[in-house]
């Protein structure tokens, strides 16, 4: 077995993509986001379920993880489109919280040259979820952005999978076919 073989390229951008998914977790739970939230921890079982499957060379495991990453681009493919304003969906809704939190992405308070500024409510005002106005000012990146460049890098990863997973398994087919005649 060569250095760059499928498995070894397989192992590669499978622990790529469990690293981004890992990375993506903790800004979606630091922007109280609860679907991205769950399909995340979805998305990093399965990726450890490939992982396992290819180490072991568990076929089964394999298929199953070949399927969760094409129904992964097309879950990433609605974040694109929900951030970009694309068919209606909007990215000011509440839809990625479930309606249960008034939080957005991580990224709208905290992105790259962001300067926050909380003006808190005005004083005898309180009650007992006092919330601050926040402005947020001088961000070099719209936070949108930044998340479509997350779920391009996730559809990115998964279709080099895709694609190495079909040529492995073409290869497999045309090996066994070979040895069998």
């Amino acid at each position: 077995m060569g250095c760059c073989s499928g498995r070894c390229t397989l192992i590669f951008f499978c622990t790529l993509q469990l690293v981004l998914g890992l990375e993506r977790q903790v800004f979606d739970f630091l922007g109280y986001q609860w679907a991205p939230i769950l399909a995340n921890f979805l998305h990093i079982i399965m990726v450890i379920l490939g992982l396992f499957g290819t180490i072991q060379y568990r076929p089964r495991y394999i298929v199953v993880y070949t399927v969760w990453a094409a129904l992964w681009v097309a879950w990433n493919v609605f974040i694109i489109c929900f951030y970009l304003d694309v068919g209606g969906l909007s990215k000011d809704s509440d839809l990625l919280t479930f309606n249960i939190s008034a939080h957005h992405s991580w990224w709208s308070e905290h992105g790259p040259g962001c300067v926050r500024r909380e003006i808190p409510q005005a004083p005898g005002v309180h009650t007992t979820e006092s919330h601050s106005y926040i402005t947020v000012m001088g961000c070099l990146m719209d936070y949108q952005y930044i998340e479509v460049m997350h779920s391009g890098a996730q559809i990115l990863i998964a279709l080099i999978l895709l694609v190495d997973l079909t040529h492995s398994h073409s290869t497999m087919s045309m090996r066994n076919h070979l040895i069998s005649s």
